[in-house]
């Protein structure tokens, strides 16, 4: 359970047998085990597992580091995101309050890490909730995008992830008309269609390859 709590999703079988020194057997054994037991695992053999609901761990027993820590999270989330996701910020805020020992509360409230913004980003115009569920989704999206020089494109990419930027949203996203990795403003895309293709189930693997090269073009950065 620990190695699924802290392998990065999803977590592969032989990942799990190497680190525990047992057989891709007894980890497929185990998991079923895990399953029965109530533990809410989702993927099968082939293509790893990702933990969805962990019933071994007490809900909201957090250390006083691990709350400062969602509280300055959470507080960044209200800052930076769209409305749709800073209110749901302050909805997991309100219940994560609610939930604390009453021991806990005080300092909940008077937490002493603080996130605040004094710019505004471009402004959007698409929508970001739609973004963010076709992203989720795994399914292609159209742009109409235009770039720095205000030259303007029609394309189709794949969504990988929405980066928050100091100062922009970005897109990364496999870019079907330049076959190749690309990241974009959201603030100039000009209008966004979802489309119904799907690239299920890439978009993990195709992040983590994305990332490995952005880090690769700037090392030490």
């Amino acid at each position: 359970m620990q190695c699924l709590r802290t392998f990065p999703a999803p977590v592969k079988a032989h990942a799990l047998s190497k680190e525990l020194g047992v057989s891709q057997r007894t980890i497929y054994r185990d998991i079923d085990s895990l399953r029965r037991s109530g533990a809410l695992i989702d993927g099968e053999a082939g293509y790893g597992y990702t933990l969805q609901e962990d019933p071994a761990l007490p809900p909201m027993m957090f250390s006083r580091d691990e709350m400062e820590a969602l509280v300055l999270g959470l507080r960044e989330v209200v800052e930076v995101a769209d409305p749709v996701l800073a209110k749901a910020a302050e909805n997991a805020l309100s219940k994560l309050k609610a939930s604390l020992p009453e021991r806990m509360r005080a300092e909940f409230e008077h937490a002493v890490l603080y996130a605040k913004r004094f710019y505004c980003r471009p402004e959007i115009s698409i929508d970001i909730e739609t973004l963010r569920h076709a992203t989720r989704n795994e399914q292609v999206i159209e742009i109409d995008y235009s770039d720095v020089d205000e030259n303007k494109t029609r394309r189709a990419i794949q969504p990988l992830a929405i980066v928050f930027f100091d100062r922009s949203l970005v897109v990364l996203a496999w870019c079907e008309l330049r076959t190749a990795y690309r990241s974009f403003r959201i603030d100039r895309i000009v209008e966004m269609t979802v489309t119904d293709r799907s690239f299920r189930p890439r978009r993990v693997s195709m992040l983590r390859e994305y990332l490995d090269r952005l880090e690769q073009s700037h090392p030490g950065d």
